[in-house]
């Protein structure tokens, strides 16, 4: 029986972009356990989990009926699926700054116990990184993400990413070389033309989508996985195609909410079949 661990933003991930590969996993008996940053149980985008919702760019509806009731059912407090997540917190350690004293010592022992985080994470069979407007706030600059990644890619685990997710692997870099780990990997993303001119909100508590409103993204992802994959790398929008996924082992990563159930399945097809490139 295979094990995923799957790691969410507490400020709102987009509903089927859980529910999707949850249930590709579910499907093929997997055991799916649920992170998040500090452990306290991550929350749906209102949005998510409403059919007359209009994405602004599309200029379309994004969520059908029945995904709205699905995201609603697991998103409902008394629903035990999304409650105790593993708390990264605790998993990982504190990075120490550079100005504190014995600070070389703090450095050797910061590792040490980064080393041994990452040898528990044997148990897991692949990690999964769930999209959605909240891993722009506490995911994509968080350095316990960035070594939960690279403790996946130390043991040769393969690594799926969705949407605003991918930006963890831009920057998850060993400090020493500042390299991104997708450097010279091909990946795909949330597009240029997928992003909102105005309204990007978070969840700062239960029901409230646009608990401020950030205007645009406050960083164009598809600019950074240009830049992070480099001159032997590329990022592949597919923009018009219905969806988009990409798998440079050990990559997996999906566009946007519609390529939610393919990234799961591709997941499974690395894991099961040897999977190694698809989709460029």
């Amino acid at each position: 029986m295979k094990k995923i661990l799957i790691v969410l933003s507490e400020w709102g991930f987009w509903g089927e972009e859980l529910i999707g590969p949850l249930e590709v996993f579910d499907e093929k008996k997997y055991t799916s356990v649920l992170c998040t940053p500090t452990g306290k149980r991550p929350v749906a985008l209102t949005p998510s989990m409403d059919p007359g919702f209009v994405d602004p760019p599309l200029g379309k509806a994004v969520t059908t009926e029945e995904m709205a009731e699905k995201v609603k059912r697991i998103d409902d407090p008394s629903n035990p699926r999304l409650d105790k997540p593993l708390n990264l917190s605790q998993m990982f350690p504190m990075q120490p700054y550079w100005s504190e004293p014995e600070v070389l010592r703090k450095w050797e022992n910061y590792y040490k116990k980064v080393t041994e985080a990452q040898d528990k994470l044997q148990e897991y069979d692949a990690l999964l990184i769930v999209g959605g407007s909240g891993p722009i706030v506490d995911m994509a600059n968080n350095h316990r993400v960035h070594e939960l990644i690279l403790g996946f890619l130390r043991h040769d685990k393969p690594v799926a990413a969705e949407c605003y997710g991918v930006t963890c692997l831009a920057f998850a870099r060993n400090l020493n070389e500042r390299k991104s780990i997708i450097r010279g990997k091909h990946v795909t993303g949330h597009c240029k033309e997928y992003d909102y001119l105005d309204g990007t909100g978070f969840m700062k508590s239960r029901g409230q989508f646009l608990a401020f409103n950030m205007g645009p993204p406050p960083y164009p992802l598809e600019y950074i996985l240009q830049d992070a994959t480099g001159p032997d790398g590329g990022y592949h929008g597919n923009v018009g195609e219905e969806t988009s996924v990409i798998v440079d082992y050990p990559f997996i990563t999906g566009r946007s909410t519609p390529d939610s159930y393919l990234t799961g399945q591709k997941l499974v097809e690395v894991l099961e079949q040897g999977l190694r490139r698809y989709g460029w």
